[in-house]
């Protein structure tokens, strides 16, 4: 979507163009108030990023990866922004800071963690960011949300819907639906 927003000083017109996008955020964390720290979070990320235009219900599943910690809660959200990836990663980041986060162990327990999913259909591979996410289509509870809110959306790389991923998806985590409003 092009927005086009007309400036004018004395007699000259100058058209400033934006282009909004859509990022897909995952949310989640397992310390501390679990609740707390996801509405902060979002608060966070419209205050910070952009307007959150959708957002999936909260899931909640054991740890993935390091399986000796406390469940999880998680959410996926799209955000409508004009901020380019890296940018929205340093914001993330921040986001995460602010909320206590402490980077020690791969996996590990953690107040917030905020991933980006998707940045349009676009593909990003550098040193700090890529974009797809790369761990989506084996991880139920990023499909699960995903599949609630955006079944049909194509992955840039593998070519193929959220729905087909998650059928093809060999976790067998349990992921369960709450019922909580943020």
């Amino acid at each position: 979507m092009q927005i086009a927003n007309i400036i004018l000083r004395e007699s000259l017109t100058v058209i400033v163009t934006t282009f909004m996008c859509q990022v897909y955020l995952l949310l989640g964390g397992n310390l501390g108030d679990r609740i707390q720290n996801i509405s902060n979070a979002l608060q966070a990320i419209k205050n910070t990023i952009g307007e959150i235009e959708v957002k999936s219900a909260v899931y909640e599943t054991k740890a993935w990866g390091v399986a000796q910690q406390p469940d999880y809660l998680n959410l996926v959200v799209v955000v409508k922004t004009e901020l380019k990836p890296l940018e929205i990663l340093n914001k993330t980041q921040q986001i995460e800071q602010e909320l206590g986060r402490k980077r020690m162990e791969k996996w590990g327990a953690r107040t917030m963690d905020i991933d980006i999913l998707f940045f349009d259909d676009e593909v990003l591979n550098t040193e700090r960011l890529t974009i797809p996410h790369p761990l989506i289509n084996v991880r139920r509870f990023v499909l699960l949300p995903l599949l609630e809110i955006a079944p049909n959306f194509i992955h840039p790389i593998f070519k193929d819907s959220i729905k087909n991923l998650y059928l093809k998806c060999d976790d067998r985590l349990v992921v369960e639906k709450l019922n909580i409003n943020l």
